[in-house]
């Protein structure tokens, strides 16, 4: 006989402990520095949907090199960001201040929604206090708004946040944003297909759930002396009291996730190519520039995604060679790019 399978928890600690984010959109810690620049260190979009793809691998040491190969996607709207603002931030003791920031000429009203108030100063005394104090200042921030009415979002608030100019000298930064502020940014300014990039967003949210279903324990035998989805003890009498290590029911779900070292495989200006009939489940249809990412994706549809460069040092990808089909969901025939 073999030995026995002893599995009574099958979840991880490592993502202890589960509480519910404190936002929707995901919030980014570290920014990477660029050795080339300046530039845009991220960006973001609305996840769309999944489908799937068939391409011609052209990895050196895959088996399947020169074969089709059939590959999950995820779908990202992404539609220009809006360049609000600048923020100079001075370093404290091992921590980032804000020293100053300053504002486009006319913001959008929409953004009102977001703020509550609307900056009244005009950009030049800002910019030029900013470049008077500039031996004091560590990071530059650009102030950037989404622009949810040119996506399949229903929606009328826009999403505020925070992108880091990486690369070049602090001189190259200030005049890289002075350059696009009240601009439009692309995601063909920020990445490049077959780039490997980080995505940062909230998990799909699932609410209170028991024991089983959350940590996988083990359903217990029918004939056990009280419940079945529940764990067998709590713990020794001593210490006197539930420890972390016990799996017990709780939040399940809407947790912020950063995942590593997605392939960017294909950035497209036509979303209504990759859109299938009638738009996608929950989203609808992708209008302007997208986004294929391999593989999936955190989060329902419409959750903003933002996207970084490579945290973690990585061998450089080539893009993902001739995609042949993109699937639809059509009749027999379509969907073919």
């Amino acid at each position: 006989m073999g030995r026995r399978k002893h599995s009574p928890k099958h979840g991880s600690m490592s993502y202890s402990p589960r509480k519910r984010a404190k936002r929707i959109v995901g919030r980014i810690v570290y920014w990477p520095d660029l050795e080339k620049g300046p530039q845009l260190d991220g960006f973001a979009g609305y996840k769309a949907g999944m489908t799937h793809i068939f391409s011609i691998e052209n990895k050196d040491r895959s088996p399947d090199f020169g074969k089709e190969v059939f590959s999950s996607v995820t779908i990202l709207d992404t539609p220009p960001m809006l360049i609000c603002g600048l923020r100079a931030y001075s370093e404290e003791n091992g921590e980032l201040k804000p020293l100053t920031e300053a504002w486009m000429k006319e913001p959008p009203r929409d953004l009102s929604r977001v703020m509550g108030h609307m900056p009244s100063a005009g950009p030049e005394e800002n910019l030029s206090r900013i470049s008077s104090s500039l031996e004091r200042i560590a990071d530059f921030r650009l102030l950037s708004s989404t622009q949810p009415n040119e996506a399949g979002v229903s929606k009328k608030k826009p999403e505020l946040m925070e992108i880091k100019v990486a690369g070049g000298s602090k001189d190259q930064q200030l005049e890289f944003a002075k350059n696009i502020l009240g601009k439009t940014v692309s995601i063909s300014d920020v990445f490049r297909p077959g780039e490997l990039i980080d995505i940062v967003g909230v998990t799909k949210g699932k609410g209170i759930q028991g024991s089983i279903k959350r940590w996988g324990v083990k359903i217990r035998p029918r004939k056990t002396r009280k419940h079945r989805r529940t764990v067998g003890t709590l713990g020794p009498w001593n210490p006197a009291r539930v420890l972390r290590q016990v799996p017990r029911p709780g939040q399940m779900g809407f947790h912020q996730r950063t995942e590593y070292n997605k392939r960017i495989l294909r950035i497209g200006s036509d979303g209504k190519a990759i859109t299938p009939p009638g738009g996608f489940n929950r989203y609808g249809i992708v209008q302007g520039q997208y986004v294929i990412l391999e593989g999936s994706v955190m989060g329902p549809q419409k959750r903003l995604i933002r996207l970084r460069k490579a945290a973690r040092r990585t061998e450089a990808v080539e893009p993902l060679g001739n995609i042949t089909y993109v699937h639809t969901q059509g009749m027999r025939g379509e969907g073919r790019v």
